[in-house]
């Protein structure tokens, strides 16, 4: 192993560290765009599914509530 570095030796691992991490910019910049591109996809899945949850809902508060009116309507003409 050698103790010592000449200039050119030095100069070759500098380029060769300042390409490599070019490189590893170039790809860290190419996951950043999939990531803004999934994070947008999963949030117009999660809003979609919040409709669809409001909707469920609704429905079944009304079922509910019809249910309900319907049960004291009954009652009420048993009395």
């Amino acid at each position: 192993m050698r103790s010592t570095w000449t200039d050119s030796r030095l100069d070759d691992f500098k380029n060769a560290v300042d390409s490599r991490l070019d490189d590893l910019n170039g790809r860290i910049g190419e996951l950043s765009t999939r990531v803004g591109e999934l994070d947008t996809r999963i949030t117009g899945r999660i809003d979609g599914l919040q409709h669809t949850i409001l909707l469920v809902g609704g429905g079944l508060l009304a079922a509910f509530v019809g249910i309900l009116a319907a049960m004291i309507g009954l009652i009420a003409t048993q009395l």
